[in-house]
């Protein structure tokens, strides 16, 4: 695949953060959970329990001086699920720092809304940032990697599969590597620091699911654009 391919595949991409959490972002840039432990000076054992372990529910990180940031939990992730679908020798917590050194975006509004809608996330408002492939690509090119799997979830039909989908750190190909006819999610290693730069819109939405097959999504407010 090409750059050009790329945008012209999927024009814009989609990052939901923590309700709240702009001021930071827009501030120091939309950084990787990695990042982000660095930047709270977060080391040793302190630090793994967030980027090397299973996070099955949102954690809070601080810092002298800094407000509070949120990390987003892992439910969809555990240890023993990874185990079943894990290839090429790696083991949960490799995956977990892999995962948690990346920034992930959706490439469609369709997969936003299914990740927007999902029970843990339903009824809760949520920040959500579009970003242009392009001014991203001109930027963050060598950083960004692509996969053809929702990477960050175990979950899967057992009408069509027997386990979760396979994953590898080879699941990330870089854009002239990449063949498939889909692409499920663009990562960026690191952190985009000047998210300004690249962003469209960021506004707070909220998914009201009243039902599995029709959620209505509401926006809230425009918070930067």
């Amino acid at each position: 695949m090409k750059n050009e391919e790329l945008i012209a595949s999927c024009q814009y991409l989609y990052h939901m953060a923590e309700d709240g959490s702009w001021p930071n972002i827009e501030k120091y840039g939309l950084l990787s959970t990695s990042a982000l432990l660095t930047l709270y000076k977060y080391t040793g054992s302190d630090r793994e329990q967030y980027e090397s372990e299973w996070r099955p529910s949102r954690m809070t990180i601080s810092c002298d001086g800094m407000e509070d940031a949120w990390l987003r939990d892992q439910i969809p992730m555990p240890p023993e699920e990874l185990k079943k679908c894990l290839q090429g020798g790696i083991e949960p917590r490799e995956w977990y720092e892999f995962v948690n050194n990346h920034v992930f975006f959706w490439t469609t509004t369709k997969s936003l809304e299914m990740f927007m809608a999902a029970k843990e996330y339903k009824n809760i408002p949520q920040l959500v940032i579009k970003i242009s492939t392009q001014k991203l690509l001109k930027g963050y090119a060598e950083k960004i990697t692509l996969s053809n799997i929702n990477s960050g979830s175990t979950y899967f039909d057992p009408n069509k599969y027997d386990r979760p989908r396979s994953r590898s750190l080879q699941t990330f190909k870089k854009i002239d590597d990449y063949n498939y006819p889909y692409i499920a999610e663009l990562v960026v290693e690191g952190a985009i620091l000047d998210i300004t730069s690249v962003a469209v819109t960021a506004k707070r939405w909220i998914a009201h699911r009243k039902n599995y097959e029709k959620p209505e999504f509401e926006k809230l407010s425009d918070i930067w654009a």
